[in-house]
């Protein structure tokens, strides 16, 4: 099980208020921070750390568990509207089975940042 993770960004302010909006949706917020490093999470718990550095070299992805469908579309939107870049809309992705629920946002950096759901389709 992975207890937290994280990786560079080239401007810690303009990041932080990239996730701070796009995570919001998924009950994050930034919990934590120190010089060059923001950490964020839900119930007092972060998770999910960014670090100012060189620009990013390697482009990440990072898949955030979303609580329903609704869920997936409001990150989507929240993180678009934070400056994300659409990477893919919300929807099934069949291809990975068929309840996968996802949206992707590229952030600031071009990280490839996706809300999921997993369960069926209720109506």
């Amino acid at each position: 099980m992975i207890d937290h993770t994280g990786y560079l960004v080239s401007d810690l302010d303009k990041s932080i208020a990239f996730y701070t909006k796009a995570l919001a949706p998924l009950g994050y917020e930034k919990l934590m921070g120190f010089p060059g490093v923001a950490g964020f999470g839900e119930k007092g718990k972060p998770d999910f750390w960014i670090h100012s550095g060189a620009t990013p070299t390697d482009k990440i992805h990072i898949a955030f568990r979303a609580k329903g469908r609704a869920e997936v579309r409001a990150f989507y939107e929240a993180a678009i509207a934070a400056g994300g870049k659409d990477n893919g809309p919300p929807g099934v992705r069949e291809m990975y089975h068929p309840n996968y629920y996802g949206a992707f946002v590229l952030d600031p950096d071009g990280h490839n940042v996706e809300a999921v759901c997993h369960e069926p389709y209720l109506g």
